[in-house]
């Protein structure tokens, strides 16, 4: 499968290759969110004030936010977000260590980042459906979910600025009468392809279906015993862990399943499409 690879200065926007990569984000997202759904809601870590910082005696954030910021902090200082396919979360992040890559030059100067969107969203209406309510200790570790959730998220959703320049590349004369117009109405309509979105949501769920099987008998399934390792709360796993329910939903073989699926095809139906064509709108009307 042939990706986008923003090294390579002479390769071209090419939608077949931006699909790809957003086919493959799918896995990501969907594997990002059955190992969150592991771990109960906790929702202290999202109160802003909780937890003490002493060594930032100045912030009053949540402890996510905290965890997001030392996170990026640490990714910015390896350059990720020099990337052109990388959001941060957080500003005055400190520069990276590392020499500065030649990144091929695909779309126009911007200042689009919807991070906020993706944060709001996430935590108002995905988590409640994602994890079952309460508080299991695992702070640490679902922060470390949450913040794979965020990023993987923030990616797919960003991507649309590469969707929308090679869509204008392709009728650059179509989409700059509707840009010059600012018909935002007349723009979304050109951008949706609905047959298209039916087959992601179709996909999506079967893909949601497969990797969050858990079967009720596991002694009828040929699997490696689990590698022992440990949480980010320093609790032993072995793999699972009786005190963490995911939440979970059955088919009628019997077949637990690790994440709801309707709240997979949900998140993408309802948010992840709708702010990618927000992004890629938001791009166009800086594109004439």
């Amino acid at each position: 499968m042939t990706t986008m690879n923003f090294l390579e200065k002479d390769q071209k926007l090419s939608l077949d290759k931006l699909r790809n990569v957003l086919v493959r984000l799918e896995d990501t997202i969907i594997f990002a969110l059955i190992e969150r759904a592991q771990f109960k809601q906790n929702e202290i870590i999202y109160v802003q004030g909780a937890f003490p910082f002493d060594n930032e005696p100045d912030f009053n954030g949540s402890f996510l936010d905290y965890f997001l910021l030392e996170t990026e902090r640490i990714h910015a200082q390896v350059r990720r977000y020099t990337s052109p396919d990388e959001y941060p979360f957080n500003d005055n992040l400190p520069a990276p260590v590392l020499p500065a890559l030649d990144f091929a030059n695909h779309l126009i100067p911007n200042k689009i980042n919807v991070n906020h969107h993706v944060k709001s969203m996430y935590l108002l209406n995905i988590l409640p459906s994602l994890c079952a309510p309460g508080d299991d200790s695992n702070h640490g570790s679902s922060a470390t979910r949450d913040v794979e959730c965020l990023q993987a998220l923030s990616k797919r959703i960003h991507y649309g600025k590469f969707i929308a320049e090679a869509k204008f590349q392709a009728d650059p004369e179509k989409y700059t009468t509707l840009i010059k117009a600012r018909d935002t109405t007349a723009l979304m309509a050109l951008l949706t392809n609905e047959l298209v979105e039916e087959r992601l949501l179709r996909r999506l769920r079967r893909k949601a279906e497969i990797y969050g099987q858990e079967y009720a008998d596991e002694s009828d399934v040929d699997e490696p015993a689990p590698v022992p390792s440990t949480s980010a709360d320093g609790a032993a796993t072995n793999g699972t862990n009786p005190s963490r329910k995911r939440r979970r939903s059955s088919t009628s073989d019997g077949t637990k399943r690790r994440i709801d699926l309707d709240m997979v095809v949900r998140l993408y139906k309802d948010f992840v499409i709708p702010l990618t064509k927000k992004v890629e709108v938001d791009y166009l009307l800086l594109r004439a």
